[in-house]
C-alpha cells in the first residue's frame, strides 16, 4: 500500500490513526474501553484484524534501573491489555521499550524488536 512520508523526518507529522491492509496503527491517542482504565494511552497500538493480534508499545528513557521501569510499565498497562483483549477479541501483548540514558537496554530487547518486525512484515505496511 505504501504510507505517505516526507523526505525529512523532522517535518513529517504522522496521522493519529492509520488503517492499512487490515491493520490499525494508533499513535498518541487514548484507547477507549467499556470500563474506566486510567492508563489507557500506550505510545503506539498495532491492531491486526486479520491475525487478531494487538501490540501495545510503551517507551521510556530511564537513567538508572531500567528493570524497575519496565516492570512499572508492564503493571501500569496490564488492565488495558486485559480489557482490549476482551473487547476486541484479540491476543494482546505489551511491548516495553525502555532505554537507559547511557544507551543501556534490557535483556530481551532484541526479541521485542523481532516481534515488532514480524508483526509489521505480516501486515505489509
Amino acid at each position: 500500500m505504501g504510507l505517505q512520508v516526507t523526505d525529512y523526518y523532522y517535518v513529517h507529522i504522522p496521522e493519529k490513526v492509520i488503517n492499512a491492509n487490515g491493520t490499525t496503527v494508533i499513535w498518541d491517542v487514548p484507547v477507549i474501553t467499556d470500563r474506566t482504565i486510567l492508563a489507557n494511552g500506550p505510545d503506539l497500538v498495532l491492531h491486526d484484524k486479520k491475525q487478531k493480534t494487538c501490540l501495545q508499545i510503551v517507551t521510556a528513557i530511564k537513567d538508572l534501573n531500567i528493570n524497575t521501569k519496565e516492570n512499572e510499565q508492564l503493571n501500569k498497562y496490564k488492565d488495558l491489555e486485559i480489557e482490549v483483549s476482551r473487547m476486541w477479541k484479540v491476543r494482546t501483548k505489551i511491548v516495553s521499550d525502555i532505554t537507559g540514558a547511557l544507551r543501556t537496554i534490557k535483556k530481551g530487547f532484541y526479541q521485542n524488536v523481532q516481534l515488532l518486525h514480524g508483526h509489521l512484515s505480516a501486515t505489509e505496511l
